[in-house]
């Protein structure tokens, strides 16, 4: 008997903590989804708390249970922003793997997932300002951000060491007066990569955004028409900087 009225007791007090949970995040996605539109609107550096709660009906007492601060609200939002640029890219990758065990080659997949990057920023620029944008005055963002900004990144690398393992890469040159700098980042990113690698796979990551950059921020208008022909081929030629071959075997 005590059993079953305990199993009583508890499934009232579960049924309840799940509606709470489920309601927590709705909240939580509604005043995301607010404060993205303030992004848009006004940019991140006048995000409000204060406006956001207005603009959904709540008092700001209740809104700071769910983001304590401003600098609270932003990270959540570059944290996203990170995250789904780094699944776009993540997806990407895993598409031009192949479903069958039959990989295209590191220069396609490089290609792949460069273009599903453009993609994403094309399809959400104020995300993209945020993230790789102007800094935010007066935030610094906190180390809950450093995961999710290398996943793009991390993607990259895992191209580069898989053509490495099952292609071949034609290496690039090496200067001296780089090396330490190289080897650095070398241990410190990809440890399977030669410094001549890493090097020039850092300052390929770089480029890429500046591309997407000046693209997403206006700086290709009345400059570069066939944006899409452009960026492949230029990505293609990243590819080839950090010894991609476009081959197998």
């Amino acid at each position: 008997m005590f059993g079953a009225l305990r199993a009583w007791q508890t499934e009232p007090m579960s049924a309840i903590r799940g509606a709470r949970e489920r309601a927590r995040i709705e909240v939580t996605a509604a005043i995301k989804d607010e404060a993205r539109k303030q992004l848009a609107a006004e940019g991140a550096a006048k995000l409000s708390l204060r406006a956001v709660a207005r603009e959904l009906g709540m008092v700001s007492s209740a809104l700071y249970r769910y983001f304590p601060s401003r600098d609270d609200l932003l990270t959540a939002l570059i944290v996203d922003a990170y995250d789904a640029v780094g699944e776009a890219a993540e997806r990407s990758h895993r598409a031009a793997t192949g479903a069958a065990g039959a990989p295209g080659t590191g220069l396609a997949r490089w290609v792949a997932v460069a273009c599903a990057v453009r993609d994403w920023a094309l399809a959400h620029p104020h995300e993209y300002a945020l993230i790789y944008g102007s800094p935010v005055p007066g935030y610094t963002a906190p180390q809950d951000t450093v995961g999710p900004a290398a996943r793009v990144g991390m993607v990259l690398i895992a191209i580069v060491e898989d053509a490495h393992r099952d292609e071949g890469l034609a290496l690039p040159p090496l200067p001296d007066e780089l090396r330490p700098e190289a080897e650095r980042l070398a241990a410190d990113i990809a440890p399977g990569l030669a410094p001549a690698v890493a090097a020039p796979l850092v300052a390929a990551w770089a480029q890429l955004f500046g591309l997407v950059s000046f693209e997403v921020f206006g700086q290709f208008n009345r400059v570069v028409e066939a944006r899409e022909v452009f960026f492949r081929q230029a990505v293609t030629e990243l590819a080839r900087t950090v010894g991609l071959l476009g081959r197998r075997g």
